[in-house]
């Protein structure tokens, strides 16, 4: 189960685990936890979902730092979209010369014997808004030439930072990690 209020997180990774695990989406608003570690974040919302549903699920939590902006917004990520938009993020970033920013994601798994947090990470540029698909950020963030709202939902759900956490966590489930998994 993938217990998040956005679908479109949700979909993103039914498309990336479908091989592997079939993923239903669990609509749950979970306290909006607060750390500068988005991993930490991550295992709050699992242990809080968790006590909620007592299944097995995944939850994630994402920053989005600017270098210039000293990792603003950060896993601060989520109200800042809410209260300044791209278009905040893009008058602060005016006249700056220093364009670098990434995405950084932490997958947390949760079961009866515990968490276990997979990360993920991309880096990119601030650019201005382009492209109609994905959500948030994704129409101000370049990635090697394309925003990511350039891309189709199956093709971010290969190369982006919830991706590369994701191939973290496949990797442990094809190994067995989830069958030797304890706290």
């Amino acid at each position: 189960m993938v217990v998040t209020s956005n679908p479109d997180k949700a979909e993103e990774i039914g498309l990336y685990l479908k091989e592997y695990l079939e993923v239903e989406h669990i609509a749950m608003e979970i306290p909006e936890y607060r750390d500068d570690d988005v991993a930490e974040i991550a295992k709050k919302k699992g242990e809080y979902a968790y006590q909620v549903i007592q299944k097995p699920l995944i939850v994630d939590d994402t920053a989005f730092c600017i270098d210039t902006l000293h990792g603003f917004p950060g896993p601060y990520a989520a109200y800042v979209q809410k209260t300044l938009g791209n278009a905040g993020i893009l008058k602060l970033m005016e006249n700056q010369k220093d364009r670098n920013a990434y995405f950084e994601t932490a997958i947390a798994f949760v079961n009866s014997k515990g968490i276990r947090v997979f990360r993920g990470r991309i880096e990119g540029i601030i650019v201005p808004e382009r492209g109609s698909l994905g959500f948030g950020y994704d129409p101000i963030f370049e990635w090697e030439g394309r925003t990511l709202a350039e891309l189709s939902t199956e093709e971010k759900s290969w190369i982006s930072h919830r991706a590369r956490a994701l191939a973290a966590f496949k990797k442990w489930l094809k190994e067995g990690g989830i069958d030797s998994f304890a706290i």
